[in-house]
C-alpha cells in the first residue's frame, strides 16, 4: 500500500478476517488423514501423533512472542512473517513421505497461530471507532469459523486426491494471505520500541511446552508416568520463576502488572473456560455422527457428512459477530461475554436431549455457535479496552493462549472420560452414550463457570460517544478505564 493511500477500513477488515480463517483452518487440515498417518509416513500411531501435538505446541509459543514482537517492531511486518511461515511449513510438509519433515511443517504451521491477535491490534491501531467493534468480533470469530469450514473442506480433499494436496492448498492460501496483506494492510505507527526479552521468551517457551505437552500427552504416556508428572512439576516450577523474573526486567514480553488488572485477569480466566467448552463440541459431536448404528446412539455417518453437519456453526459464528458488537456497544462486552457463555451452556444441554438424528446435531453446533460468536466477540473488546494501545498485540496474544490452553485442557479432559466410559461392540470397545453425556455436561458446566468468572469483571457503562483516546493510541479509539474499577 502506497503511503499516500489512505487505508479502506472494508478492505483492512475483509483481509484480516481471511487471514485468520486460513491460519485456523491449520488446526482440522490433518483430522481426515490422521488414522492412515501410521501407514503414511511409515511410522506407529504414537509418534505421528506429534503432527497434531507439534501445531499445538508451536502456536502456544508463538502466540505471544509474536504478539509482543509486533507491539515492538510493527504488527503487520510479524503478520506477514506469520503467514510466511505458514507458506514454508505447508511446503514442507506437502514435500514430505516421513515422518520428521510432517512435524517440521505442522510445527512452522503452528507458528503462524499469532495472526489472529495480531489482527485485532493492526484493527483497533487502523480502523474508525464506529468500525473497531464489529471488525474485532469478526477477526475473533474467524478463530472458530476456520476451524468450522476447514473439516468439510479437509475431508473432500482427502477423499478424492492425494493427501499432499491438503498441504499443497494450505501454502497457497497462506501465500494469498501474504500478498493481500502486503497490498490491503498498511504499518501501524503505534510500536513501542525497546529490547525484546529473549529470557523472558525462553522461559515462557519452557513453561508452556511442558504443560501442554503433559496435558496433551498424559493419555498416551499414562497420567501417573514419571514423564508426565515431571512435565507438570516442572511446569510448576518454571511459570512461576518465569513470572518472578518478569516482574523485575524492565521490558518484559508480557506486562504482568496490566496481566494482573481486574478487567485483563477475570477475562482471560473466562477465556480458559470458553475456549474449553468450546472444543468439547468438536470432540464429541463427529464422534457421535460417525460411530456405528448400531451402537444405539450412533448415526453411522461419514466423516465428511460429520465436517458438513459442523460447517453451519461457523457461518452463524460469523453472522453473530456484528450482532455481538451491538450488544456490547449498547450494553458493554461483559454483558454480551456472560450472553454468549448462557447460550453455549445451553447447547450443550439441548445437546444431551436432541442426540439422534442428524438436524439434531446441526441444531445444537449452531446454537452454540452462536454462543462461541458472543464470546469471542466480546473478548477483544474487553482486553482493548484495559490496556494501552502499545500493548494490544501482546494482551491480545495472550487472551487467544488462554483459550489454547482451555483447548488442550478439554481435549485432555474428555479423552480420559469417554476412554472409561465404553461400551463393547463385538471385539471394539467404543465409548458410552454416558460417557459421550457426561463430557456434553461438563461442556455446559465449563461455560457456566465462564458465565460466574465473567461477572466479576467491572461493568462498564453503555458507550453513548468516545473517551478520550490513550496517551500512545490512535485519536478516536477509545479507551476504557475499567482495570481501576
Amino acid at each position: 500500500m502506497s503511503p499516500n493511500t489512505p487505508p479502506r477500513p472494508t478492505a483492512i477488515v475483509a483481509v484480516l478476517a481471511f487471514a485468520g480463517i486460513v491460519v485456523s483452518l491449520m488446526q482440522t487440515l490433518v483430522i481426515p488423514i490422521v488414522p492412515e498417518l501410521p501407514q503414511l509416513l511409515h511410522a506407529s500411531s504414537s509418534d505421528t501423533a506429534w503432527a497434531v501435538t507439534a501445531t499445538l505446541l508451536a502456536g502456544a509459543v508463538a502466540t505471544p512472542v509474536t504478539g509482543r514482537l509486533g507491539d515492538m517492531y510493527g504488527k503487520r511486518r510479524m503478520l506477514l512473517l506469520s503467514a510466511t511461515v505458514l507458506v514454508a511449513g505447508s511446503l514442507t510438509a506437502a514435500l514430505s513421505d516421513s515422518l520428521t519433515p510432517m512435524i517440521v511443517g505442522r510445527a512452522l504451521q503452528g507458528l503462524a497461530a499469532g495472526v489472529i491477535p495480531l489482527g485485532i491490534s493492526i484493527m483497533r491501531d487502523e480502523l474508525p471507532a464506529e468500525r473497531l467493534d464489529s471488525a474485532t468480533a469478526l477477526m475473533s470469530a474467524s478463530l472458530g469459523v476456520g476451524g468450522a469450514l476447514g473439516l468439510p473442506a479437509a475431508a473432500v480433499i482427502a477423499e478424492n486426491y492425494d493427501w499432499h494436496v491438503l498441504f499443497w492448498t494450505s501454502a497457497v492460501l497462506g501465500a494469498v494471505a501474504a500478498v493481500l496483506v502486503l497490498v490491503c494492510v498498511p504499518e501501524s505507527k503505534v510500536r513501542t520500541g525497546g529490547r525484546f526479552d529473549a529470557v523472558g521468551a525462553l522461559g515462557m517457551a519452557a513453561g508452556l511446552v511442558c504443560l501442554l505437552l503433559a496435558i496433551s500427552k498424559g493419555a498416551d504416556w499414562g497420567w501417573g508416568s514419571g514423564t508426565t508428572v515431571g512435565l507438570f512439576a516442572a511446569a510448576v516450577v518454571v511459570l512461576p520463576a518465569w513470572g518472578f523474573f518478569e516482574l523485575r526486567v524492565a521490558e518484559p514480553l508480557v506486562d504482568l502488572r496490566t496481566t494482573a488488572r481486574r478487567q485483563v485477569l477475570v477475562t482471560n480466566l473466562a477465556s480458559i473456560a470458553i475456549g474449553f467448552a468450546m472444543f468439547a463440541m468438536s470432540l464429541v459431536l463427529p464422534q457421535l455422527l460417525q460411530l456405528p448404528t448400531a451402537t444405539g446412539y450412533g448415526l453411522g455417518k461419514s466423516l465428511l457428512t460429520a465436517g458438513l453437519v459442523m460447517a453451519p456453526s461457523g457461518l452463524v459464528m460469523m453472522a453473530v459477530a456484528p450482532v455481538s458488537a451491538a450488544v456490547s456497544k449498547a450494553r458493554g462486552p461483559k454483558t454480551t461475554l456472560m450472553t454468549g457463555a448462557l447460550i453455549v451452556a445451553a447447547g450443550y444441554l439441548l445437546n444431551i436431549v436432541l442426540m439422534d438424528q442428524v438436524w439434531h446435531f446441526v441444531l445444537v453446533s449452531c446454537v452454540i455457535g452462536a454462543g462461541i460468536g458472543f464470546t469471542y466477540g466480546s473478548m477483544p473488546a474487553l482486553i482493548m479496552g484495559a490496556v494501552p494501545a502499545s500493548e494490544t498485540g501482546a494482551a491480545n496474544s495472550l487472551n487467544t493462549l488462554m483459550r489454547s490452553i482451555g483447548t488442550s485442557t478439554a481435549s485432555a479432559v474428555a479423552g480420559v472420560i469417554l476412554a472409561n466410559m465404553t461400551k463393547a461392540l463385538g471385539p471394539v470397545t467404543l465409548p458410552s452414550r454416558d460417557g459421550f453425556r457426561t463430557v456434553l455436561a461438563i461442556g455446559a458446566g465449563a461455560a457456566l463457570l465462564a458465565f460466574a468468572v465473567a461477572s466479576f469483571i467491572p461493568r462498564r457503562r453503555p458507550a453513548t460517544g468516545q473517551t478520550p483516546p490513550a496517551a500512545d493510541g490512535p485519536a478516536g479509539h477509545a479507551e476504557v478505564s475499567e482495570a481501576k474499577a
